[in-house]
């Protein structure tokens, strides 16, 4: 839609010149359920040069008749009558404009948008910096803000970096809490208990994943507190990383093009000894998930038999659809970097979301040739040189295991159970492969687009079947093609399904509130967690009311450590998979033991919903910080 404006002689009057620099002004008027909102952009004080520049990315010019019939439509007021003979008179200098439609649905699109009068006009203002239209903060980067001044406010926050800019400021400021989207504020019976989430919240607003993985430690150990007030102090230092290493990773693509990508290493805590924990390449990854996985790695190496500290850490490259050589050209650019970080006695990675043979191969070929030696090992790379035969099958292998210990308890076997397992990455296959050694029936699996369930139950010739759908790259839903008697839904999850057990094995906050609510009427009345954090607060919360036992992926996890570590104290021997097995199986008891008679010094039931998760956290929580007291403040 253009603005006409037009040019006068020299002999114009004082009216007619306001009149002229009244109509080159912009008003977007926008109709929401009979009201009007007046934002207004037009040239600054401090952009003279505004009036001259076009707009950009402006959409295609609709008709007048549309215009008419939409009533929900921007509209520009334009001068009419004997004004618009004066308009005419000036140079053709058109400007476009930028229309835009606010609707009530934009509310879940532009979070941070809102509605509010000033000078008694109502208009759309940031929730960052509070303020509208071309009073938003310049972009201090350079040019480009000045060429992002010329959209509305709407285009203005999609396309440019003044508000992410005004956001930065804002959660630099440690007396306000900010966050994108709504946090789910669990109460808590102690205020002590409150005090440390409080904490947490000032320092850290913006980091969701890593105050959620919060709220449920502190809940867990509301009982601790209450009694020992000293270990208040404790957590709070807890909850502050070691160390944190955020770096540049720039690599070149196969057209010779370079990018970069952001690489991260949280040392979350090495009381008990040194690191270990995985890399996660994946586009969502961030310092807040990469604190929250190192802390739930602190937490499980803890519990696990081993002294260990805790660490996580990856990037937000994205290895899917790429080659080899741009694979293997970022890794390398990324241990050039994290391998004065690494060591045996400092801290080794390991596999974990979007790393897989492949990706550590590469990783451990660059850490050997910048560091000089082999010593110790990445736990995860191919058994010709490496050491257990059976590392990448041990953390889906331990959660069958953790499993099986829950319903023995409960006088009951795997066999003949159904289970939902999501994902289908190396955990879930190998959980599949598992639960059905043990007569169970698995019957789903996902991706990133849908699920695959298959009635029937899978076994182990459609196992091998999925495998090279995977290895080729391609979609679960040719599994249907082949398998006539199952079933491939898009968009959707598998909890839904009927259940007796839920191995979720994808990523974090998998299962939301009705994800969860779904399990429940399904029939599952048990839930490991493969994944980490796999269920968010609210989910939680449906959980625990509906008595489903769960089983924290802090202790059912504990598997991969136990592997990496038989790999590292037994260098270099290949253990047949039966002595294998019967080590991976006495390591899980343990673990299950200890969590259980934690929770029970403290007054939790076996039977109770609570009582694995709660006692998981409260038995590594009190090694670490009995451990962290006799240090001293280090």
């Amino acid at each position: 839609m253009l603005l006409p404006t037009g040019g006068g002689g020299m002999n114009s009057t004082m009216d007619d010149m306001n009149l002229i620099h009244q109509a080159q002004r912009h008003h977007l008027v926008v109709r929401e359920i009979g009201e009007e909102i007046d934002l207004e952009i037009g040239p600054g004080d401090d952009d003279p040069s505004f009036s001259n520049n076009t707009l950009i990315n402006v959409p295609p010019q609709e008709s007048a008749a549309e215009d008419h019939d939409e009533s929900k439509q921007m509209m520009i007021h334009q001068a009419s009558g004997g004004n618009q003979d004066l308009l005419k008179t000036q140079p053709a200098k058109k400007k476009k404009k930028v229309v835009k439609r606010w609707r009530e649905e934009w509310a879940d699109t532009y979070k941070w948008a809102y509605v509010d009068v000033k000078d008694g006009t109502a208009r759309i203002f940031c929730s960052v910096c509070r303020e509208y239209g071309r009073k938003h903060r310049r972009n201090p980067y350079g040019n480009e803000g000045s060429r992002n001044m010329q959209m509305s406010a709407l285009e203005e926050h999609n396309n440019s970096l003044l508000h992410k800019e005004a956001l930065r400021l804002q959660m630099a400021s440690k007396d306000k809490i900010v966050v994108d989207k709504p946090l789910y504020v669990k109460a808590l019976m102690s205020k002590t208990a409150g005090s440390i989430i409080e904490a947490a919240l000032k320092r850290d607003p913006h980091e969701l994943e890593f105050i959620q993985y919060v709220q449920e430690a502190v809940h867990a150990l509301e009982r601790v507190i209450s009694k020992n007030s000293s270990y208040v102090s404790t957590m709070e230092r807890l909850l502050e990383p070691e160390r944190t290493i955020v770096f540049r990773v720039p690599w070149v693509d196969d057209r010779g093009e370079t990018h970069v990508n952001r690489g991260f290493r949280v040392h979350f805590n090495q009381t008990l000894g040194p690191c270990r924990g995985g890399l996660r390449f994946h586009p969502s990854m961030n310092l807040s998930i990469a604190k929250f996985l190192s802390f739930g790695q602190t937490l499980k190496n803890a519990l696990s038999p081993y002294r260990l500290g805790g660490s996580s850490g990856g990037s937000d490259f994205d290895p899917k659809s790429k080659s080899d050589g741009e694979v293997m050209r970022f890794c390398q650019s990324f241990m050039n970097e994290l391998y004065r970080y690494l060591g045996p006695e400092k801290d080794l990675p390991s596999e974990e979301m979007g790393v897989g043979t492949r990706e550590m191969g590469f990783l451990h070929g660059q850490y050997r040739r910048l560091a000089g030696h082999s010593q110790g090992t990445f736990t995860g790379p191919r058994v010709n040189w490496s050491g257990s035969s059976l590392r990448t099958e041990a953390t889906g292998y331990g959660l069958v295991f953790f499993a099986q210990l829950m319903l023995a308890d409960m006088n009951k076997e795997l066999k003949g159970l159904r289970c939902a397992v999501s994902g289908s990455g190396k955990i879930a296959m190998h959980v599949l492969e598992k639960l059905i050694a043990y007569g169970a029936v698995p019957i789903t699996i996902s991706d990133a687009k849908g699920y695959l369930v298959d009635d029937d139950g899978f076994d182990f010739l459609k196992i091998s079947f999925l495998r090279d759908i995977k290895a080729q790259q391609r979609s679960l839903r040719d599994y249907s093609k082949t398998y006539a008697r199952s079933k491939y839904y898009d968009e959707a999850k598998p909890w839904s399904e009927r259940c007796d057990v839920a191995f979720p094995c994808a990523s974090q906050n998998e299962i939301n509130q009705s994800d969860a609510i779904n399990l429940v009427n399904s029939g599952c009345r048990i839930l490991v967690e493969g994944s980490n954090m796999p269920c968010t607060a609210e989910a939680v919360d449906v959980l625990r009311k509906a008595n489903v036992l769960v089983a924290p992926s802090i202790a059912a996890g504990v598997g991969g450590v136990v592997a990496g570590e038989l790999e590292l104290k037994e260098c270099n021997l290949n253990w047949s998979p039966e002595d294998f097995e019967s080590k991976l199986q006495e390591a899980m008891k343990q673990t299950y033991q200890r969590a259980l008679k934690a929770a029970a010094d403290f007054g939790y039931q076996k039977e109770s919903p609570e009582a694995l998760v709660h006692g998981a956290v409260i038995s590594a929580f009190i090694t670490i910080a009995n451990g962290m007291v006799d240090q001293g403040c280090v």
